[in-house]
Parts: structure tokens; C-alpha cells; sequence
């Protein structure tokens, strides 16, 4: 039986970044749990897809410091990236690690084995995070992502052009429709005189 919340074939679902003033609350709720913290943490401020970050090993962060990275393979696209450590990412890795002291494991280990956490299971919790800081809408791991890029652009002014050289995207469109680049955004910039 087909599930009845999957989109039909040829047909995407759209998820929406995390708003920049829910940031601050999902750090809060998320401080008491040191690898849902990083997690977050860790995908918001590197902005890779969470199947490469979910891949990642204890040996592969545990000695990077701030403006240090490692290069990702990126799974869907094979593409070389980077993951870049930032000071508020570093804090984040040394408190969790203060619990995982094997070197060779998942990062986001599974209960379940020597195993990575699932994707399925990364959305729901991001699912749960967003509905218990009050947000409506449509969120999922794909929204971590998002984030990055919305944050980079309406907060930091970096150009569409560099955050899409960051997400490996083919066409800046597809970017620009990541980021939330609107018909009406573009018709205020019109307002503007000169």
C-alpha cells in the first residue's frame, strides 16, 4: 500500500530553513543532549548535507580547531567539500566527545551497532525540535542545511553566488530558490532609488 504522506513521483517536497530568531531557542532545548546539540550545531554551521555529515567519524573531528578542516566526500554528488571547524562548533565537539572515547566510531553512532544514525531518524528529531520551540511549517534535515545558507545570506550579506559555490549546486537558481529568493523580493529591490 502506497504511503499516503509520500509526494507523488516526478513531485519534491520543500522544506523551509529554520527562522534566524529559533536559532537561540533550539540551542537551549538542545544543550542538555551533547550529540543533538552537535548535531545541529555542527550542520548549521557547515552547511553539508546530512547524509555526508551523518558519515563523519570521531577520528575525523576530534582534533580540528577552529579554521581547521577535513575534506567530505560529498555522497550524492562525489564531489570533494570541505568541513570547517568554527569556535562554536569546537565547544560543541568537546563536550559530546567527553563522552565517546572510541576513536573509530560514527560520530552520530546508532544504538543499533557500529552504524550511523539514519536520515528517517535525524528528520524526525528535527521534526520534534522545530514543534517543541513552537514552529509551524514544514522541517526536516534538509532545512539544517537551509539554514546555513539563509543565515549566510540575510544575516552575514554573503553573495548567492559564493554560498552556491559552497553548496556544489550546477545552477545558481537552484540557490536562489534555497534561499528563499522570491518574486516579491525581487520586486522590492526595484523600489530602491538610485
Amino acid at each position: 500500500m502506497p504511503n499516503p504522506n509520500h509526494p507523488k513521483k516526478g513531485s519534491t517536497i520543500t522544506v523551509q530553513p529554520i527562522p534566524y530568531d529559533a536559532i537561540p531557542l533550539l540551542k537551549d532545548l538542545l544543550r542538555s543532549s551533547p550529540r543533538d546539540y552537535l548535531l545541529f550545531v555542527l550542520t548549521i554551521n557547515n552547511g553539508l548535507r546530512i547524509s555526508d555529515v551523518l558519515r563523519l567519524r570521531v577520528r575525523d573531528v576530534v582534533n580540528l580547531l577552529p579554521g581547521q578542516y577535513i575534506i567530505v566526500k560529498e555522497k550524492k554528488t562525489s564531489k570533494k567539500n570541505v568541513l570547517m571547524m568554527n569556535e562554536v562548533t569546537r565547544e560543541a565537539v568537546l563536550r559530546f566527545l567527553e563522552t565517546m572515547p572510541d576513536d573509530d566510531k560514527f560520530l552520530f553512532s546508532s544504538r543499533k551497532g557500529n552504524s550511523p544514525l539514519t536520515v528517517p531518524y535525524v528528520t524526525s528529531l528535527v521534526k520534534g525540535w522545530c514543534k517543541k520551540v513552537g514552529l509551524v511549517g514544514n522541517f526536516g534535515t534538509h532545512s539544517l542545511r537551509k539554514t546555513f545558507g539563509m543565515v549566510q545570506r540575510t544575516v552575514h550579506g554573503v553573495s548567492y553566488e559564493v554560498i552556491s559555490k559552497r553548496y556544489r549546486h550546477s545552477h545558481p537558481g537552484v540557490t536562489m530558490r534555497y534561499l528563499g529568493i522570491s518574486d516579491e523580493e525581487v520586486n522590492e529591490m526595484l523600489m530602491n532609488n538610485i
